[in-house]
């Protein structure tokens, strides 16, 4: 359990630098009112919006009045905890499938947001507990695609099912299952292509996608997963809405936290669309993927210690 604490306070190092900004040189004393207000404008500017910033501040400073003697540790924990409670329930898990089908778990998201690499992290994931895994290379737009997954492939030992460039990509959706289910995978993990969410007509590829898999297994695609790059900040909310209406999310995956003091967008959309954050990456490499713990993430936001 240390490991897991200790890697997201390592990863969520910049979010909580900008989520904590002169709260972190208070941690030895105690706090003004000033402090508090800091609070709030700097969860505003790490991308935890407005309501959540409000939340946060608004419990500090009921128990600021209450106790003058406030430092600045025990304000970062109250604000650990009101994250832990407005995350409560955000912990995804990926939905298996009926017994004798392979669990399809569907990446979708913008251009550059990960999905790929995460399709090879969760094939490494499933693959180190003894089930069998399969790639589904479905985009089939992007002309280094089936290389990129090709080799994350290779190097991790994964069966992989490739596309032609500019063929349909239901049709090799399609392929990627019938293979799985010939060969006995557990899982089919779908790299789709990168698009961009105002997109109507390439959106409408994606609810292509899902009706030829349920074709084959009418529950299939078990899992369909955003992917959202944290560096987007707020703009991610509004990708996962556009994705949520064409697709019909089951949960995100947010990669590249390490990299942003942005990280406070998950829970926005937690929040705007109730749907669970399966993932977390924190990294390049296959083992930088974690389950998402909320309690974790919450106090490696405030910094502290779990």
């Amino acid at each position: 359990m240390f490991s897991v604490f200790k890697k997201f306070r390592e990863g969520l190092r910049k979010t909580a630098s900008a989520a904590l900004g002169g709260l972190a040189s208070a941690f030895g004393r105690k706090i003004d009112e000033g402090d508090i207000e800091r609070i709030e404008e700097t969860l505003v500017g790490a991308d935890f919006g407005l309501e959540t910033a409000l939340e946060i501040a608004d419990a500090v400073r009921r128990e600021y009045r209450r106790n003058r003697e406030l430092r600045g540790k025990e304000a970062a924990e109250i604000g650990a905890s009101v994250l832990k409670k407005i995350l409560a329930g955000s912990d995804g898990s990926f939905v298996r499938a009926p017994e004798g089908f392979p669990t399809v778990v569907c990446l979708v998201g913008v251009n550059g947001a990960g999905k790929t690499t995460t399709a090879a992290k969760l094939a490494r994931l499933f693959a180190e507990g003894g089930e069998k895994v399969l790639l589904g290379a479905c985009d089939t737009f992007r002309a280094a695609a089936n290389e990129q997954i090709g080799e994350w492939a290779e190097r991790l030992g994964i069966d992989i099912v490739e596309s032609r460039m500019g063929a349909d990509s239901a049709a090799a959706a399609f392929d990627a299952w019938q293979a799985a289910k010939a060969r006995g995978a557990k899982w089919l993990i779908i790299d789709t292509a990168g698009r961009l969410h105002t997109k109507e007509n390439l959106m409408g590829e994606l609810a292509k996608i899902r009706r030829v898999l349920a074709k084959n297994d009418p529950s299939a695609p078990h899992n369909c997963a955003i992917v959202l790059d944290a560096s987007h900040g707020s703009n991610a909310i509004e990708q996962a809405k556009a994705f949520h209406g064409s697709f019909a999310l089951t949960c995100a995956i947010v990669t590249k936290l390490d990299g942003t003091g942005k990280g406070g967008a998950l829970v926005g959309v937690y929040r705007s669309l109730n749907i669970p954050i399966a993932y977390v990456g924190f990294g390049e490499r296959a083992e930088d993927l974690q389950k998402f713990d909320s309690a974790a993430y919450a106090d490696g936001v405030f910094g502290l210690d779990s």
